[in-house]
């Protein structure tokens, strides 16, 4: 079980490699698409939990005025 934790991390890593530019909003986007929890999403980012949280609620209010 741990190696597939290590495994997921080192996707995610990967996933946004490209996007190291881009903004935290972008990469949860991304790395959201593989449910990932908050805290696996924070260590690929470098970011706090509370961040990731963050820009989940962003997503959630972008997603629904774009209904």
């Amino acid at each position: 079980m741990n190696d597939d934790r290590s495994i997921h991390l080192m996707l995610g890593y990967l996933c946004v490699a490209n996007e190291a530019e881009a903004s935290l909003l972008r990469k949860v986007e991304i790395l959201d698409r593989f449910g990932l929890p908050d805290a696996e999403i924070a260590k690929i980012c470098g970011r706090k939990v509370q961040s990731v949280r963050d820009a989940r609620v962003q997503l959630k209010k972008a997603h629904g005025k774009g209904k």
